[in-house]
C-alpha cells in the first residue's frame, strides 16, 4: 500500500515508521470515527449526499468483512487509518478520496485512541466487578472464620477471614472509581482539530462528538491532538490496580504454602514441578505479582515519551499505543485469572484458627481488660507483656499467674482473652462492609 501523504520511506526506515502492528486493533474505532465524520460532511454540504452515502456503504462493508474474516488487514500499510481509507477508495472510487476532507490523521488518531480506551475501560470495569463478586462471596461464606491479622508479617490481632477479604474488595472498588474517572476525562472529542489549528471548512463538531458518544468537542485544537493525559491517567490507574492484585497474589502465595496452610488454590491455577512430584506451585499468583512490574514500565515509558515534547503533535507520540495496549491487556489478563482463582480456592478454618491461637494476638485485649478496670494503659501494657514473656498461651495461664503480673486481674479476664470474644468486641463491621460491596456490584450491573 502507498502512504496517504504520497511520499516514500527508505526501506530501512519503513519498519520504524510503521505503526499498524499496534494500531490495527483500532479498526472498529477508526471506521466508527470515519462514519461519523462522513455523515457530518454530507450534512453540512461539504461533500455531496451521494458521496456521503457511498462512503457510508463502503465503510459498513469494510467493517462487516473484517468482522467476518473475509477481509484481512494489510500489515504492509503504514497504519490502520491508511488501510481503511485506501481500501475504501479501492471499493468505491473517487468518493473515497473525499473522506479525509476537514480531517487530519492527528485528530483522527487522537479520536480513535480515546474511543478504544473508553471501550477497554468498560471491559476492565466488568472484570473488576467479577473479581469483587468472587471476593464478596468468599468473604460472606467465611465471615466468622477467625484468623490472625498481621503487621510486619507478624501475628498481631485477631480478625476474620471475611473481614480480611473485604479489604481486597475495597482496594478494587477504589480502582474501579479511578478507571471510571479516567473515562470521564476522555469525554472531549478531538475531531475537527485537524493537524493542530482547526479547519476552514464549516464543520459541525458537536454533531461528530455526539455521534461518537463524547460529551462535547475538545476546546483547544493544539491540546486536542497532543493530549495523551488520558493514556497516562489510565495507565496510572492500571498500575495501582496491579499493585493491589500483586498484594493479593503475594498473600495467596503465602497462604497456600505449607507454612501457613490457610487456603488451597484450585487445581486449574497451580502447576507441578518437573522433578518434584509433590509440588503444587502457585504460578498464576506469582505471574500476577510479576506482571505488575510490566505495567509500571508501560507507565514510565509513556511519561518519558511525553516529558520533553513541544506542542502540538510529534511522531514520538506514536509510541503511546504499545504501552497503553500492553497495560490494558496485562491488567485484563490478570483480573481474568484472579477472579476464578479466588472463587475456587478452599479456605481452611482450622489452620487459621490454630494460627490465631498462637502468637499472643489477644495480648492487647488482655491489656485493655486492665484499662477497663482502672489501670493506666502503660502499666497494663507492661503487665500483659510480662504474661507474654512467660511463653504460655494467655488462655492457659492460671489466675495466680495473672495476679502475679498485676493484682487487678480476676476471673473475668478469661472472657477477655477468648479469641471469639476478642473479635466480637471489636465489632468489625462485616455486614456493613458486605452491604457496601453489594451496592457497588449492583451499581455496576
Amino acid at each position: 500500500m502507498n502512504n496517504l501523504w504520497g511520499g516514500a520511506v527508505a526501506d530501512a526506515a519503513r519498519e520504524l515508521n510503521s505503526s499498524i502492528a499496534a494500531d490495527s486493533r483500532m479498526w472498529r474505532e477508526d471506521i466508527a470515527g470515519s462514519l461519523a465524520h462522513a455523515a457530518m460532511l454530507a450534512a453540512r454540504g461539504i461533500i455531496s449526499q451521494a458521496d456521503g452515502e457511498a462512503i457510508k456503504a463502503g465503510l459498513t462493508g469494510i467493517l462487516a468483512d473484517i468482522e467476518s474474516g473475509k477481509l484481512a488487514i494489510d500489515m504492509s500499510a503504514e497504519d490502520i487509518h491508511t488501510f481503511v481509507e485506501m481500501t475504501l477508495t479501492e471499493r468505491i472510487g473517487e468518493a473515497g478520496k473525499r473522506l479525509h476532507t476537514a480531517r487530519s490523521r492527528n485528530d483522527q488518531v487522537a479520536t480513535d485512541l480515546r474511543l478504544y480506551t473508553r471501550r477497554r475501560i468498560d471491559e476492565l470495569l466488568e472484570l473488576v466487578r467479577g473479581a469483587v463478586a468472587a471476593i464478596h462471596d468468599k468473604a460472606a461464606g467465611y465471615k466468622d472464620a477467625v484468623m490472625p491479622g498481621y503487621t510486619h508479617l507478624q501475628r498481631a490481632q485477631p480478625v476474620t477471614f471475611g473481614h480480611y477479604l473485604c479489604a481486597w474488595a475495597m482496594m478494587l472498588i477504589r480502582d474501579a472509581g479511578r478507571l471510571a474517572d479516567a473515562k470521564k476525562r476522555m469525554g472531549q472529542c478531538p475531531l475537527g482539530a485537524c493537524a493542530l489549528a482547526g479547519t476552514t471548512f464549516p464543520i459541525d463538531r458537536q454533531m461528530t462528538a455526539a455521534a461518537l458518544g463524547f460529551d462535547r468537542p475538545a476546546l483547544n485544537s493544539l491540546d486536542a491532538v497532543s493530549d495523551r493525559d488520558f493514556c497516562v491517567e489510565t495507565m496510572a490507574a492500571l498500575s495501582l490496580l496491579m499493585a493491589h492484585l500483586s498484594r493479593m497474589a503475594e498473600e495467596l502465595v503465602l497462604w497456600s504454602s505449607l507454612e501457613f496452610g490457610f487456603v488451597t488454590l484450585p487445581e486449574g491455577y497451580v502447576t507441578g514441578s518437573s522433578i518434584m512430584p509433590q509440588k503444587k506451585n502457585p504460578d498464576m499468583a506469582e505471574l500476577i505479582r510479576g506482571k505488575t512490574g510490566r505495567v509500571y514500565g508501560d507507565l514510565m515509558g509513556m511519561l518519558t515519551v511525553l516529558k520533553g515534547l513541544p506542542l502540538a503533535y510529534n511522531k514520538d507520540m506514536q509510541e503511546d499505543k504499545q504501552a497503553l495496549f500492553d497495560a490494558l491487556d496485562t491488567a485484563a489478563l490478570c483480573l481474568g485469572v484472579l477472579a476464578p482463582m479466588i472463587a475456587g480456592m478452599t479456605p481452611h478454618r482450622s489452620a487459621m484458627r490454630k494460627a490465631a491461637g498462637a502468637g499472643f494476638i489477644n495480648a492487647t485485649d488482655c491489656a485493655d481488660w486492665l484499662v477497663g478496670h482502672g489501670v493506666p494503659f502503660r502499666e497494663a501494657y507492661a503487665a500483659a507483656a510480662e504474661l507474654v514473656h512467660r511463653g504460655k498461651p494467655l488462655e492457659e495461664l492460671t489466675l495466680e499467674e495473672y495476679r502475679a503480673a498485676h493484682p487487678a486481674f480476676d476471673g473475668t479476664v478469661y472472657d477477655a482473652v477468648d479469641l471469639d470474644a476478642c473479635v466480637r468486641r471489636r465489632r468489625l463491621p462485616l455486614d456493613e462492609e458486605l452491604g457496601y460491596i453489594e451496592a457497588f456490584l449492583q451499581e455496576q450491573d
